[in-house]
């Protein structure tokens, strides 16, 4: 992977094998996509290095403030594979939500020792239904997240 585009072609791989992804069961989702996608192999790292110099640049995380900038890489739709497709720069609680679909988190990290909901970086899985105040502690995180049809609940408190 060459350049800073975050785009179809560039996650590509990544949104194939997610579309057909079971993420009722999130540790075997998990296993999968390590196995897919090894934390050290070079589809995670390529793709670690064009959010970073997205997010240098201004175009990745532009929006919000810390401990939680964000920004859209992709709508859900037929390219996309139905899932919306974000990255958020997180340092600290985002909102309380549900996932009426599951999510698929990949965790990078930026400084510190960070953690994710008390997680090692890597992938994380949310499966339908499930809910929870996204945090990291311990530094900070670059994630990206995919929701199958972009399917998101704020929740109150």
């Amino acid at each position: 992977m060459t350049g800073t585009a975050l785009d179809a072609s560039t996650l590509a791989p990544l949104l194939d094998f997610a579309r057909d992804l079971d993420l009722s069961d999130p540790a075997a989702a998990e296993a999968a996509l390590e196995e897919a996608f090894p934390w050290q192999g070079d589809f995670v790292r390529g793709l670690h290095e064009r959010l970073r110099a997205g997010v240098a640049e201004g175009t990745v995380c532009h929006k919000g403030e810390p401990p939680m900038r964000w920004s859209r890489l992709m709508r859900p739709d037929e390219e996309s594979r139905d899932f919306s497709v974000d990255a958020v720069l997180m340092s600290g609680p985002g909102p309380r939500h549900a996932h009426p679909r599951g999510e698929i988190d990949l965790c990078l990290p930026v400084s510190g020792e960070p953690r994710f909901d008390g997680r090692e970086p890597g992938w994380v899985v949310y499966g339908p239904g499930s809910r929870h105040v996204p945090t990291v502690t311990g530094g900070e995180m670059l994630i990206v997240y995919l929701l199958p049809g972009g399917a998101f609940e704020r929740l109150e408190g």
